[in-house]
């Protein structure tokens, strides 16, 4: 469901551009945008985020925002996959060199460090919890969340683990399942922990350390070769 944006809310619409706003500054302004949008989002949640706060936060013309997102919701869809994308990035060189692990166990252990740690950043633990308050009223940013993250996160992890059981490697009938299983033992515990204790939730490194080794071993013990 899109937002329904007043007249009031909306720029009025001007005449013919002289010239066209260079790309690189148009691509700043956009993130700026976004980087505002998420103070004021998770600061104000949702329903009270306006764009005249993210706006004046950026330090844009209201008129910039609705230039580069039409409205309220497009503009937190932005900051879900851009957010996602970010942290995605930060382990996917590992994720896809797993197949080609001289030592998978290692391998396994320094991704599953690198893991835990990205996705409890706080900034992500309440933007989570931001998604799953508004997710009776706005399934459809729940499902980009969903299908930005988890989803895809599992299935690049599963085409890995299904060439490690073509070699011989693993014992993975059902690669998909086995990344989630996977996923789940590296970030069940300090997730859950997290996104329930609210902002007095710290973890010291050994903490997260020690809950990633032992969701290798866990995993290794389960689909391991024989």
């Amino acid at each position: 469901m899109a937002e329904a944006v007043s007249k009031q809310d909306r720029p009025a619409r001007s005449g013919r551009q002289s010239s066209r706003e260079p790309v690189g500054r148009s691509a700043q302004k956009r993130a700026a945008i976004i980087d505002a949008a998420r103070t004021v989002f998770l600061r104000d949640g949702y329903g009270g985020a306006g764009m005249d706060q993210v706006a004046a936060l950026a330090a844009v013309s209201k008129q910039t925002v609705y230039k580069h997102f039409t409205d309220k919701k497009s503009l937190f869809t932005a900051i879900i996959t851009t957010d996602i994308a970010a942290t995605e990035a930060l382990t996917r060189d590992m994720v896809t060199a797993l197949s080609e692990s001289q030592d998978l166990k290692a391998d396994l252990h320094r991704f599953a460090r690198q893991h835990i740690v990205h996705v409890t950043q706080p900034h992500l633990i309440r933007l989570r919890r931001l998604i799953i308050a508004e997710a009776d009223r706005f399934p459809e940013l729940a499902r980009t969340w969903y299908d930005s993250g988890p989803e895809r996160g599992h299935a690049s992890l599963a085409a890995e683990i299904q060439q490690l059981a073509q070699q011989g490697r693993l014992r993975a009938p059902d690669p998909l399942l086995a990344a989630q299983h996977f996923n789940w033992l590296i970030l069940s515990i300090p997730l859950n922990q997290a996104m329930f204790h609210g902002s007095d939730t710290a973890f010291t490194t050994a903490e997260l350390d020690h809950y990633a080794d032992e969701a290798v071993r866990v995993f290794l013990a389960a689909y391991g070769a024989l």
